[in-house]
């Protein structure tokens, strides 16, 4: 099969990126429809990839102070109605349990949407004097919401997440961990995934349902689309009054403490797929690649080949995360192809003559370079080379989003930008959720968030003309 004949099998990913995207969803073996509708089954290639996010977030919440816990998935009807607006936020997204077993249930359970209620629940137990703050507990765990449109990893019905939680004795030490937790998520994405990332906080109409103040990273696809990556609520004393966190002061006053919340997504993987891949398929940068490079042989029927390449990869493999593909059943161009298409960041080639010269050919999978390396530089080569591969995904997703990012004074140009250029629109803004709703429907942009580094552009809200209080950044999303 030739490598033409092979990359046909994914749509252009200029022609339609949608269907793009669930090509090498599903050539690449990330994950793959099931029976339970709106619900992927995630793939042992798609999970490894979550694993390596999972373990580099987890150890940069342990070193904030964070300890992992788990909460049960039921949660009882009446808990919920605690936190009206919550309630309110979530009611379209619910999914209920109403029988167990034959027997109808006097109560309905819902199947957590996000765990606020159970959580505050059981805090409001574990709280009783400044003693015992903060907490600072996280589950990973998976979660449900009826979401009536669906796409792998990007919006599905069931996935999975880790949400923090923490109590605090003041308002500004909540708040001061609100920001760290975002902080912690723009390292995750930058320095793992390699994509940039927009900071900012949503406005009231786009902020989370209980919050005070909702805290976004939000990133761009590959079409110019924004993607929320990860959010970090502030929510006061919104959920510690209805639940009963209160707790001893150290004046010995009892007083109602102050409350986070926060949480990243598989969507992440999502977000990885549309912010690097191409037409041939996924394009996985190296630290958080399952596997950091493949080792193809050539010509591996000829005696003494696959054993020397043996030795080289089981030398490399005690430094990265090494694969050999000694299939005798492909061919070294279907071989080729199906490592590109998973997107391993580099593929070394060695075959008879190779071994002759005492040299290995790498091959970069971000640009298709390739190099020849002494095998006695090898190990030390490949590290090195994964970090160019690493830094140079990263830059060319951040001259992306430097180059889709544009500036508008009024809607018609708001308009006209989108339709051109896609990406991001930075504008000023009254504050009035009136013109939100207005931008939404005449360009069908969202607000993504008010950036932390605020620019004044004008002096109007371009769609209303008063006077315009914050720079917002809109953009068409996923």
């Amino acid at each position: 099969m030739g490598k033409e004949e092979f990359v046909k099998e994914i749509t252009n990913i200029d022609d339609d990126c949608v269907q793009w995207y669930t090509d090498v969803v599903r050539k690449a073996e990330l994950a793959d429809y099931t029976d339970t509708k709106g619900c992927i089954a995630i793939r042992p290639y798609g999970y490894a990839i979550w694993e390596n996010i999972q373990k580099y977030t987890d150890q940069k919440f342990k070193e904030v102070g964070v300890t992992n816990f788990y909460m049960p998935i039921l949660i009882p009807e009446s808990m919920l109605q605690k936190e009206k607006d919550h309630v309110e936020g979530f009611a379209p997204e619910v999914a209920w349990v109403t029988m167990g077993g034959e027997d109808k249930l006097q109560e309905r359970l819902c199947i957590r949407p996000t765990s606020e209620t159970i959580i505050s629940t059981m805090y409001s137990k574990w709280v009783k004097s400044w003693r015992d703050l903060p907490i600072l507990g996280n589950q990973w765990c998976n979660v449900l919401r009826w979401e009536k449109e669906t796409r792998p990893f990007l919006r599905s019905r069931e996935f999975l997440w880790q949400e923090g939680h923490t109590v605090h004795e003041t308002a500004k030490e909540a708040e001061e961990r609100t920001k760290m937790m975002l902080n912690i998520y723009s390292d995750v994405i930058e320095k793992l995934l390699a994509i940039p990332v927009l900071k900012g906080r949503k406005t009231p109409k786009e902020q989370f349902a209980g919050a005070d103040s909702t805290y976004t990273v939000e990133t761009m696809t590959y079409d110019g689309r924004a993607l929320q990556a990860g959010t970090s609520h502030y929510f006061g004393q919104n959920f510690t009054k209805p639940f009963e966190i209160k707790f001893q002061n150290r004046e010995g006053k009892e007083e109602y403490a102050y409350q986070t919340s926060w949480g990243i997504s598989t969507r992440l993987i999502g977000a990885l797929i549309m912010a690097h891949g191409d037409n041939r398929g996924l394009k996985l940068p190296p630290k958080v690649a399952p596997i950091q490079a493949v080792i193809v042989p050539i010509a591996q029927h000829k005696e003494g080949v696959l054993e020397k390449v043996t030795s080289i990869y089981n030398n490399l493999n005690k430094n990265y995360r090494m694969k050999l593909d000694d299939r005798d059943n492909y061919s070294t161009g279907f071989k080729y192809n199906d490592w590109e298409m998973r997107g391993v960041p580099v593929r070394i080639e060695i075959g008879p003559r190779d071994l002759e010269n005492n040299q290995a050919v790498l091959v970069r999978r971000d640009n298709g370079e390739k190099e020849i390396v002494e095998l006695s530089n090898l190990n030390e080569r490949l590290g090195t080379l994964l970090e160019e591969i690493q830094n140079s995904m990263f830059n060319e997703c951040l001259k992306r989003m430097e180059e889709k990012t544009t500036i508008a004074y009024t809607l018609d140009e708001m308009l006209e930008s989108l339709e051109k250029n896609q990406g991001f629109i930075k504008t000023m803004w009254c504050g009035d959720v009136a013109c939100e709703d207005k931008v939404k429907e005449v360009t069908g942009a969202h607000s993504r968030c008010m950036p932390f580094e605020q620019e004044q552009l004008a002096d109007i809200c371009p769609v209303c003309g008063k006077k315009a209080t914050k720079m917002v950044i809109w953009g068409r999303q996923y």
